[in-house]
């Protein structure tokens, strides 16, 4: 238990959930997973982003070490400072191998990315950031997971990004990141509140909320049965349909909720679940095909 918090608090566990993800695209776009470079990229570009994040919230709010989201932080200040370093060298040095392609494809992402968590402007209220315009906290990240996640396997394969085919599994994406994020943004009523920045379960309340995160996970599944359905890749669909059903679980059950780790280890774990899912159901149909 203690080297999972460490993981999550690291955020090095969501960083391989990330990898997960992609490794997962591999497959949904008719490839053999594969290990490539590109998926250093996406591991380092996510643990950067993430103690980016959380780094230049200490910074401009030194409070924040008080709250129990940044504890471990306070409680190993030396370990997280050198996790930064460790994150931005990898970051660097991930960059400097990716080709031309792939950093030209990823720069707008990457700069609405940077702008989530980097001040934009200062103002008589204190910073301003992007992720505090109206609403639009949960779609930013939605948008950005569901776009890295699929670009980079799509562009080392050659495949055009405006097809049919790469276009649902982008949408498919997004539809289920904002399904498990719709809850954080439940979790942060109170101090989203106090800040000003709007969010749909302070417009909408809770009950509305989580009925909007329930609709788009059962539009990711329905959109995955018609598209697997028609691609063959019946595999995919089961490996989908046990992503939909246990995240739908993790959802609505109360008793799941209670747990400490419900948000960073839980609703963050659903998508290496589904990576591994995938990656799994992939193997297993190989096996048969074998046969």
């Amino acid at each position: 238990m203690r080297i999972l918090r460490f993981l999550i608090q690291s955020n090095i566990y969501i960083s391989v959930a990330a990898v997960a993800l992609t490794v997962a695209t591999q497959i949904q776009i008719g490839i053999n997973p594969q290990w490539h470079p590109y998926l250093f990229l996406i591991f380092f570009s996510t643990l950067f982003e993430y103690n980016l994040h959380r780094f230049i919230t200490i910074l401009t709010t030194p409070e924040a070490l008080n709250s129990p989201k940044h504890s471990w932080v306070k409680a190993n200040r030396k370990g997280f400072n050198i996790l930064v370093t460790v994150s931005i060298i990898g970051f660097i040095f991930s960059v400097m191998e990716a080709k031309l392609e792939v950093l030209l494809s990823l720069a707008p992402i990457a700069l609405l990315t940077l702008f989530y968590s980097t001040p934009i402007t200062t103002k008589a209220k204190g910073i301003f950031r992007l992720r505090q315009f109206p609403y639009l906290k949960i779609f930013i990240i939605a948008f950005v997971w569901s776009s890295v996640t699929v670009i980079l396997p799509v562009i080392h394969t050659n495949i055009k990004l405006n097809t049919l085919p790469v276009l649902t599994i982008i949408v498919e994406r997004f539809l289920f990141i904002l399904a498990i994020t719709i809850p954080f943004d439940i979790r942060d009523m109170e101090a989203d509140s106090l800040s000003g920045v709007k969010t749909i379960p302070l417009k909408l309340g809770v009950k509305s909320a989580q009925y909007v995160a329930w609709l788009s996970l059962t539009l990711f599944v329905i959109i995955a049965l018609v598209h697997y359905s028609i691609t063959k890749q019946h595999f995919i669909l089961l490996a989908f349909i046990l992503s939909y059903l246990s995240t739908l679980y993790f959802l609505i059950s109360k008793k799941i909720q209670s747990i400490p780790l419900y948000y960073y280890g839980i609703l963050d774990g659903t998508m290496l679940l589904q990576g591994i899912l995938v990656l799994c159901f992939y193997l297993i149909n190989e096996f048969i095909q074998t046969l």
